[in-house]
């Protein structure tokens, strides 16, 4: 499985040198990236990453909010097939008919994606997973109001940071969640303390396999006391020695 790297861990490095910090990721290893803010970045960011061999097959965006001609039209140029509106604050997910307005609004940015050719998803936090309606939570009772074209990205640590077991969730959310952010740390809200994949308290492992139909996973760190780029290596590193592993044991 491809691994991509959510731009937002690298923001700082990115407003001082966007060409330079794109070099640096790919340096790494790291051939796919999942920008943010993409529309204010769009020339620049394209074509740092073109110079890199690097591509984005989604990308965050506040569908919502912004205006989604504009949106599209950038996610197109960048080559970005699902753009994924990755926050929609806590007292949006306290009642149904919040939540059934926010599903209205992502369903009808879906329709107009399509003519873009570009799929809508939606990235969750830990109020989704926090907030209960009709005795499930708001993230599942939300995901059963999207039209059937629309995508799940599911930050696992945020799952279980809101007091869930991502491995059941994603179970339980099924064929829709097509992106995963994959993160570890002390699973608290502390983001500074976020830890490189592997050496935290999220099953990382067990949660990739959990997700059925994924198509990319997404290294992410929403912050990090330490050398953010040694971080993401690290991430990437113990990704690339366990899918290793698992070819390894394919074979025997």
């Amino acid at each position: 499985m491809p691994y991509s790297l959510q731009l937002y861990t690298l923001r700082n490095a990115i407003q001082a040198d966007l060409p330079g910090t794109i070099r640096r990721v790919a340096e790494i290893g790291f051939t796919q990236v999942e920008p943010y803010n993409f529309v204010a970045t769009a020339k620049e960011l394209g074509a740092a990453m073109k110079d890199n061999a690097i591509t984005a097959p989604s990308g965050h965006a506040p569908l919502l909010s912004q205006d989604q001609d504009e949106i599209f039209t950038a996610a197109r140029e960048l080559g970005i097939s699902t753009v994924i509106d990755p926050f929609i604050a806590a007292e949006h997910w306290q009642s149904a008919e919040d939540i059934q307005a926010t599903a209205a609004g992502l369903n009808a940015a879906a329709k107009k994606g399509a003519e873009y050719g570009i799929r809508v998803g939606y990235h969750n936090h830990a109020w989704e997973l926090e907030s209960t309606i009709e005795g499930r939570t708001a993230l599942e009772y939300f995901a059963d109001l999207l039209d059937p074209e629309l995508v799940l990205e599911v930050d696992t640590y945020w799952v279980a940071v809101g007091g869930q077991d991502p491995v059941d969730i994603l179970g339980k959310l099924g064929d829709r969640v097509k992106f995963i952010h994959i993160k570890d740390g002390p699973l608290n809200t502390d983001t500074k303390a976020q830890q490189p994949a592997g050496k935290g308290k999220v099953a990382v492992l067990d949660v990739i396999a959990a997700a059925q139909s994924l198509e990319t996973g997404v290294v992410e760190f929403d912050d990090y006391d330490g050398d953010i780029f040694e971080g993401i290596a690290q991430s990437l590193a113990f990704l690339n020695s366990a899918d290793a592993s698992a070819a390894e044991g394919g074979k025997a």
